[in-house]
């Protein structure tokens, strides 16, 4: 986000429509991007797009993982190509390879894993003893105080309603000693249809552009003005989640390290199910890198 921009967030109707890839044959798709005043295409949303495509050549089955590697920035005012490579298709997994290009040049290179229904044993490392979303206030009214900085950039709508359990970045600042870990609740702002794949992207997508949070914090910054890249991402579907109550991501950045930051997400349901893990590695250095 850059100093002094107005920015209107994406709706979720937004996010939903260029999710649905448009698809141009077989294994080849087109992926229109939510533009911003950066122009910057966002990381987890092209990562969501990618995962579209991949489902949309395997009927049936749904993405059990995900590994996305973002080799450069592309234009958010035009559109992506996504080319999805078949790598196999066994009786319960396939593996499909993705490249999104632009202007003959490669974006993104993802390798996607989806899976047919398998009956066997279940477990999962209980949810984190944390407060009930319905007890905790919207993060714009977290941030009241601050509503006159960046344009009311802090107190914006956003597509998705987030309940934070620790503090946000604006008011991690005020804190002495920063905190390696992040706990929000996060749901859609309105309803989403009952469509699994679809639900996954929209994790990948909010995965995304919310574990970069827990980097910043540990820096002591914020996303006004600080720079930061996505370089990779790896997503790991467990459960499948339900849009229509809230979620829980646990999130914690255990190491920063040559302008590098890492973080790791647990997402659970209300219900306390682990529903996905998330791991992603991002740039703070200089921005031509």
């Amino acid at each position: 986000m850059m100093p002094g921009v107005t920015y209107r967030a994406p709706t979720l109707a937004d996010i939903i429509t260029t999710l649905e890839v448009d698809r141009r044959g077989d294994r080849h798709f087109v992926a229109t991007q939510l533009d911003n005043p950066a122009h910057h295409i966002v990381g987890g949303h092209i990562a969501g797009q990618a995962l579209m495509a991949a489902s949309r050549t395997a009927p049936g089955r749904t993405p059990h993982s995900a590994h996305v590697y973002y080799v450069r920035a592309g234009d958010a005012r035009y559109p992506v190509d996504l080319h999805v490579d078949v790598a196999r298709d066994g009786g319960t997994l396939s593996t499909r390879q993705v490249t999104a290009v632009q202007d003959d040049q490669i974006l993104l290179e993802a390798l996607v894993s989806l899976s047919a229904p398998v009956d066997s044993l279940d477990y999962h490392q209980p949810i984190p003893d944390v407060p009930e979303p319905d007890s905790l206030v919207p993060v714009q009214q977290q941030l009241a105080a601050f509503a006159d900085e960046h344009n009311g950039f802090w107190v914006r709508p956003q597509p998705f309603d987030l309940r934070y359990v620790d503090p946000p970045p604006r008011l991690a600042l005020e804190l002495g000693e920063p905190s390696p870990r992040t706990r929000m609740w996060w749901r859609p702002g309105e309803p989403v249809a009952d469509d699994e794949v679809l639900h996954s992207c929209l994790l990948a997508y909010l995965s995304g552009t919310t574990m970069v949070e827990t980097a910043l914090a540990m820096r002591g910054a914020t996303p006004i003005g600080t720079f930061n890249a996505l370089i990779d991402h790896a997503l790991w579907f467990h459960r499948p989640v339900d849009m229509s109550d809230w979620v829980l991501s646990d999130q914690f950045s255990p190491s920063g390290v040559a302008g590098r930051g890492l973080t790791t997400s647990t997402m659970y349901n209300r219900a306390g199910q682990l529903v996905c893990l998330a791991t992603q590695e991002l740039y703070f250095g200089r921005a031509a890198a």
